[in-house]
């Protein structure tokens, strides 16, 4: 029997921390990830760390991956749940119009989502955040309370089929909660 599929959603400048960590956890868990992008290309990836001394995030690049699929190659009915990685990629990858109609669906159907640091700015977008607690980087906690969610600072929330974490630091508390959401939904 095939593993069950997991959609991890990228694009250039995704943070490397957000992205592979959930990646490599879901292989060992049992499930394929399913790598998408705007396109089918080649992404390239960074690493984000506040440096002692400095207000904002220093950037840097990371490792790349490959997309596996377009946004609008994927039938959400395919997949077992769903990954928004964070980084700088989503301030630029939530407008697409086949990326907001795959986050609907997982909002839609139940099925298990994650949501890790600006990975938040995707369902915002999609206007399904909406009564909904979640953790993200503060920076963010204006896009999540302005689309009607609720800010939570916690390395590990769970709402429902929804799990978020803060940031890259948090990826040991909230992706094994969303993993067994996932085994308990297949």
């Amino acid at each position: 029997m095939p593993a069950p599929k997991v959609l991890i959603v990228i694009g250039d400048a995704s943070e490397t921390l957000d992205t592979m960590y959930p990646f490599y956890r879901l292989q060992e868990a049992g499930f394929q990830p399913v790598v998408i992008a705007p396109e089918k290309r080649l992404y390239q990836m960074v690493m984000h760390e506040v440096k002692p001394g400095w207000t904002i995030t220093k950037e840097w690049e990371g490792y790349t991956l490959q997309a596996d699929l377009a946004f609008a190659d994927v039938d959400p009915e395919a997949y077992a749940g769903i990954m928004f990685s964070g980084g700088r990629a989503p301030e630029y990858i939530r407008y697409d119009e086949n990326l907001v109609r795959i986050t609907k669906h997982f909002f839609a159907t139940d099925k298990p989502i994650a949501s890790v640091c600006h990975g938040v700015e995707i369902p915002a977008y999609a206007d399904c955040v909406r009564g909904r607690k979640m953790a993200t980087v503060p920076k963010c906690k204006f896009d999540l309370e302005v689309c009607g969610g609720e800010f939570v600072d916690a390395p590990c929330v769970i709402d429902g089929n929804l799990v978020s974490g803060r940031t890259f630091h948090d990826n040991g508390h909230y992706i094994g909660p969303w993993i067994e959401l996932l085994q308990a939904a297949v």
